[in-house]
């Protein structure tokens, strides 16, 4: 049976949210899946999983969470080679041009350590409604359609 570990970072709670739903969708369809916060885990961790997730938010201005700069540095660094990746965030449109590119700078960082792009990265407005959750519902099936 495949596996995932879902990390993610949140403020308002969307994120996690978005972690949950993902969580759930990859359980129905047979993945063992695996949450955690960003600010307890390392990317090393990704090594015992098939696919890496990381649902993230932007702060402000394009920032990435503070309490995750140490998990950005260090996943550049870390080989995942035959592991699979995607990212996802929630994030807010009136930052205009800033608006999710923590999810672009996870992904460029992910690309730095071998692994493969599973499903396109999703980016979200907020908190996710029905379309979101319909959108993350295929995220999870992309997934699990390599397994």
């Amino acid at each position: 049976m495949a596996n995932a570990l879902i990390v993610y970072a949140t403020i308002t709670g969307n994120n996690q949210m978005m972690a949950d739903i993902l969580a759930d969708q990859l359980d129905k369809l047979g993945l063992e899946v695996t949450e955690t916060e960003m600010s307890q885990t390392d990317p090393e961790d990704f090594l015992d999983y098939d696919v890496a997730i990381v649902c993230v938010y932007t702060y402000d201005e394009g920032a990435l969470p503070e309490e995750g700069m140490d998990f950005y540095e260090d996943l550049g660094d870390t080989d995942l080679s035959g592991k699979y990746y995607t990212v996802l965030g929630s994030g807010d449109t009136y930052y205009g041009k800033f608006y999710n590119v923590a999810v672009d700078k996870f992904a460029a960082q992910f690309e730095l350590t071998g692994a493969k792009l599973i499903t396109n990265c999703l980016k979200i407005e907020l908190e996710p409604d029905e379309y979101d959750i319909m959108n993350i519902a295929k995220v999870a099936e992309n997934i699990s359609n390599k397994f």
